[in-house]
């Protein structure tokens, strides 16, 4: 199955923590990395006193089912230190989000695919488009669609 998966840190050098997500990701069972955005920054979501993100989108083929992709990018949040707390958009080490998989439409207690707020957030259309230009999502819009609808909100690449 092809998924992507978003990528996005702004605690504990936020740049080494992609860095090092990304190369967890190469060590997934079953998995195999196929490609990877370049880094971007970009401002934080809900509160603004904090610092800014490093995000990216990473393109993986896999074999895993949704659910275990899930608790296997859960466990790479926990091993980089990673806290969940009550504060949905407050600072974090890591933050791995499934964006796509394959061109399925999930909806339970535990994951939403495609990702609930894809479609209008930069930090991941960007990078999405960068690795996956002609991507159609499952409900048959375009991508390039929505990346002409979202403002980049000062998003920078940044490596």
């Amino acid at each position: 199955m092809i998924s992507f998966i978003g990528i996005g840190s702004n605690q504990s050098e936020p740049i080494k923590q992609a860095q090092q997500a990304i190369k967890a990701l190469t060590t997934l069972p079953d998995t195999t990395l196929i490609n990877c955005s370049s880094l971007y920054s970009s401002s934080p979501m809900g509160p603004q006193d904090q610092p800014d993100y490093i995000n990216a989108v990473a393109q993986i083929d896999t074999q895993l089912s949704a659910i275990e992709l899930l608790n296997n990018l859960q466990q790479i949040e926990l091993s980089q230190g990673r806290v969940r707390k009550d504060n949905r958009w407050g600072p974090r080490t890591l933050d791995l989000d499934i964006i796509l998989y394959d061109n399925q439409e999930i909806n339970n207690l535990r994951l939403t695919i495609p990702h609930y707020g894809m479609k209008a957030r930069e930090f991941v259309l960007y990078p999405l488009q960068e690795i996956a230009p002609q991507l159609v999502l499952p409900d048959g819009t375009p991508l390039s669609q929505l990346v002409l609808a979202c403002d980049k909100n000062g998003l920078q690449r940044v490596k």
